[in-house]
């Protein structure tokens, strides 16, 4: 008697509790969900710049349901969803140009991550993005510098002036080594390994390290910004970053791209890039080069 007694009183509770978190997600908010769902990706392990990027994507559908009035997640259905879909059509940028397929999808595939994360944890009863329709996006191959366009953008720097200086070695070690844009920017001088010709790369893509070849050239003018530069922009605070901006701190991402697109459109101006531009060109020469290897 006393045990079915207790077995009641505990599936009370769970029924209460189960309740309560129903009640809580009535009233939780699109805005309060997000921090949430953010919050457990980063437990997860999820890098800074996925979240950032993530944020900002469903930030725009929030201040969407702001304007439809849609505050919490119990009001979205499907066709609320396909409403954004066809605003994302119709959203044109700052110079008149719409959103290609390949970002109206990252805005949306997002959001059915996230909704069929609220379903399972039980903020909404049933998940109206679950049928929701992607954009089909297309793959086009990347348009690869050959040799001679490489060599053309690395002689853009003015090289007699301490910034161009710096530039050539940041461009040099892009061409030599395919460093990915947050992998450069996070390079430290104990990363560097001069002697054996190799850099390692720290929490790279997925978080995981590896070593990367560099080449003797780009080993030089590194050599040459560090001896005859950085000592005279870095700041009273070190924090050990190969590549500084002329205030002596660490490069900000969209300035790193703006800087290397400018040398690349100066240099080749029909073909569009930045610091990816030289990591599919790094892929291409390794291709190249085994397949020499193979034919001998």
């Amino acid at each position: 008697m006393t045990h079915e007694k207790n077995n009641a009183r505990q599936n009370g509770e769970q029924s209460g509790l189960a309740d309560r978190h129903s009640n809580s997600s009535q009233t939780e908010g699109l805005s309060g969900l997000l921090r949430k769902y953010l919050q457990h990706l980063a437990v997860k392990g999820f890098a800074d710049s996925t979240l950032r990027v993530r944020r900002v994507h469903m930030e725009m559908f929030l201040v969407w349901c702001k304007r439809v009035e849609i505050v919490h997640p119990s009001q979205v259905t499907k066709t609320t969803l396909e409403g954004y879909q066809g605003f994302l059509f119709d959203y044109r940028k700052k110079n008149g140009q719409p959103l290609a397929m390949a970002s109206q999808h990252a805005r949306l595939a997002p959001l059915k991550v996230w909704f069929k994360w609220m379903a399972r944890r039980n903020y909404i009863s049933r998940d109206p993005a679950a049928e929701l329709e992607l954009p089909r996006v297309g793959y086009k191959l990347p348009r690869v510098l050959n040799k001679d366009e490489a060599e053309l953008v690395l002689r853009q720097p003015k090289v007699d002036r301490p910034l161009g200086l710096r530039d050539r070695a940041l461009l040099e070690v892009l061409y030599s080594s395919g460093l990915r844009r947050m992998e450069i920017l996070k390079l430290k001088l104990y990363d560097l390994d001069k002697n054996h010709r190799i850099v390692a790369v720290r929490e790279g893509k997925g978080k995981r390290d590896r070593v990367v070849p560099i080449g003797e050239r780009a080993l030089a003018w590194l050599e040459r910004y560090l001896v005859e530069v950085r000592p005279s922009i870095v700041g009273k605070s070190d924090e050990g970053y190969v590549f500084l901006s002329s205030t002596g701190r660490q490069f900000a991402p969209n300035y790193l791209s703006w800087l290397v697109r400018r040398y690349v459109q100066a240099a080749e101006p029909s073909k569009p890039g930045a610091c990816h531009t030289f990591r599919h060109y790094s892929e291409s020469r390794t291709i190249t080069e085994w397949r020499e290897t193979c034919r001998v």
